[in-house]
């Protein structure tokens, strides 16, 4: 049969693509053996891939895969005629004895095609080089997405899909798995019900804007959602501190989860108590998936290629936004912040995780309005308003009232411990203000709704 086609000289087996079609016409039911082996677009020859396409419609729905079906729909969609096609069908459906090699003949599609990927990635990449002068970076990081997305198992197509395609082979399924509970579709819950209720966790392909005045909390609010989404979820994170260097950011993450005050990993006066708790402390974080990278003059590029090489991240943290360089010359920071806050996006839908970025807010944020800030308070850029999918604003009003921060007359017995999370943007769903307790001695934030009835998340 395969002197039907004419091949180019590329990786293929156009025996192992018919030898899984007969498997599967031939006996249906091992269909199901090799659903998520193997895509449509994955077939070398393109009418193989569109009966393999048929098939997969017609499981989706619970029919039967028949030949006879099969042969209707190719010819409703102009793909054969009337006698070719059946006469294909036969073939395919007498070319294999038995069906016991099935997931053997898919895992031959599938490793031709990554083959062929590979060749296709090369050749790109050779034509940008020869292309591209002295910008080497940008062929570097366009390199390592190639391969990352071959290594992470993606099709390298990005061409338009009907409307139906995408109902039935992405969403359905991604749906289906929902609802019977698989914990990868759903978003990265962040350890405080609240915030989760309203976002629905921490979602694939997001960026997420942390915003506040400095030394509000901003980075430590980051830590506790990575602590959360690491030892509570078993995720895999990412911080990127270019601000504080990791030991820094040690402490702080051994404060919060051991109950040692921050002040006595820099003076050494720890208690018996407090060596044991450091130690119950270490081992559980030396359990978790979670990595601190605190390198300074950091592009966009270059954080996505770190990423990259640690395998299964989940989540990347990113303290601070202004403290980012641009992976290419701006006329101004506006500019360069806009360029920024955009690559951040497409390297959180390219990587597909979510992506916490730390900003600070603009002095004018600490005028009027009570001091509540407000989208348009977020620093040197509205790019960073219309690139986020999410904007929260931590807000604590005793920041207003202690030395060496902007002056409160009005402020008389804040509470110093009270703070404010303000969903202040939500792409896809509600707004809320979500009430905290601040515990500034071990980097702590805790939701007061579930400390009054016990039932809340660290």
């Amino acid at each position: 049969m395969a002197d039907l086609f004419n091949f180019e000289n590329l990786p293929c087996s156009v025996e192992a693509e018919q030898a899984l079609l007969g498997c599967i016409l031939k006996q249906p039911d091992c269909f199901k053996d090799i659903a998520d082996k193997v895509k449509a677009d994955e077939f070398y020859v393109d009418l193989n891939g569109k009966i393999f396409e048929i098939m997969l419609n017609l499981d989706t729905f619970s029919k039967k895969i028949d030949p006879v079906i099969i042969n209707d729909k190719m010819k409703e969609n102009g793909d054969w005629g009337e006698q070719n096609g059946r006469k294909y069908l036969l073939e395919l459906a007498a070319s294999v004895p038995s069906t016991a090699n099935v997931v053997q003949y898919a895992n031959i599609v599938r490793e031709k095609y990554y083959l062929r990927v590979i060749i296709n990635a090369s050749k790109e990449t050779i034509d940008e080089a020869n292309a591209a002068g002295d910008d080497a970076n940008t062929v570097i990081d366009a390199a390592e997405k190639r391969i990352y997305d071959i290594r992470s198992g993606r099709s390298i197509k990005n061409e338009p899909k009907k409307i139906g395609e995408i109902l039935i082979n992405e969403l359905m399924p991604r749906v289906e798995r929902l609802s019977q509970g698989e914990e990868d579709d759903k978003g990265i819950e962040s350890g405080y019900k609240v915030l989760d209720k309203t976002l629905s966790g921490f979602n694939k392909g997001n960026l997420i804007v942390i915003g506040a005045r400095p030394a509000m909390g901003k980075t430590n609010i980051a830590l506790n959602f990575a602590r959360n989404v690491t030892m509570l979820k078993g995720k895999t994170a990412i911080v990127f501190s270019l601000e504080m260097s990791k030991e820094e950011i040690a402490e702080r993450l051994l404060a919060m989860d051991s109950g040692i005050e921050n002040s006595k990993f820099r003076s050494g006066e720890l208690t018996k108590e407090d060596w044991t708790a450091l130690g119950e402390s270490i081992g559980r974080y030396s359990m978790t998936n979670l990595y601190i990278d605190d390198s300074s003059d950091m592009t966009v590029p270059s954080l996505k290629s770190r990423v990259r090489r640690v395998p299964g991240v989940d989540i990347v943290f990113i303290d601070y936004l202004g403290l980012l360089s641009s992976s290419s010359k701006k006329e101004n920071r506006v500019q360069e912040i806009s360029s920024i806050t955009r690559e951040l996006k497409i390297m959180a839908k390219d990587l597909g995780i979510p992506v916490v970025v730390c900003a600070q807010l603009n002095r004018g944020s600490a005028e009027g309005r009570a001091r509540r800030p407000v989208l348009t308070d977020l620093r040197e850029s509205g790019s960073i308003e219309q690139d986020a999918d999410v904007v929260l604003f931590l807000h604590r009003d005793y920041y207003y009232t202690t030395p060496g921060s902007e002056p409160d007359e009005e402020a008389q017995d804040v509470d110093p411990t009270a703070a404010e999370l303000i969903i202040a943007k939500n792409r896809h769903g509600s707004l809320d203000n979500i009430k905290l307790h601040f515990d500034g001695e071990h980097a702590k934030f805790t939701a007061i709704q579930y400390i009054k009835d016990s039932d809340f998340a660290q």
